[in-house]
């Protein structure tokens, strides 16, 4: 990928994916809706839910990942569909493992962002089947904000969102 001689569009445009993906526009932002989490909840599956907020949390981290690592790595392999994209359990594995996934969704929410301002957002990848880097910019977005919603749900339904 390579990065184009930017125009003033082109600058706004980075500008406003880079806030839609860290910035809460239209709803609650991911840092909001998992800060203060309380930990006895994440792996409580709420009555008529198929899934915890710990399995919300760790599909918003595989998937994220995976979409950061096909837009950067020739050779990637995306996990299988749809076992590899879920955890089995509603409990996280183990004490760290939520603040592990909070972090590494941030830190790869922030890598996605960096792309974002340096590089072609309208080159397709050579590897993929015509994806560009706006595209997967707006798969990110529109994932995120789909899953971070029902986290957001989960926390009410648990009792636990008092915004």
């Amino acid at each position: 990928m390579s990065k184009t001689t930017d125009t003033k569009e082109i600058v706004t445009l980075r500008k406003q994916l880079a806030d839609l993906l860290t910035k809460a526009e239209a709803h609650a932002s991911f840092d909001d809706v998992v800060k203060g989490f309380p930990g006895k909840l994440h792996g409580v599956v709420p009555e008529g839910l198929p899934y915890s907020a710990w399995q919300l949390l760790d599909h918003l981290r595989i998937a994220q990942n995976d979409i950061l690592r096909f837009s950067t790595e020739s050779k990637y392999k995306s996990p299988a569909w749809p076992m590899g994209y879920w955890a089995k359990k509603p409990e996280p594995p183990s004490g760290t493992a939520w603040p592990e996934a909070v972090k590494q969704v941030t830190t790869d929410r922030d890598a996605f962002v960096k792309l974002i301002a340096t590089e072609d957002l309208f080159a397709p990848f050579a590897w993929g089947d015509g994806q560009t880097l706006l595209r997967e910019a707006l798969l990110i977005a529109d994932h995120n904000a789909y899953h971070v919603g029902e986290l957001l749900m989960v926390r009410r339904l648990l009792g636990a969102w008092k915004k």
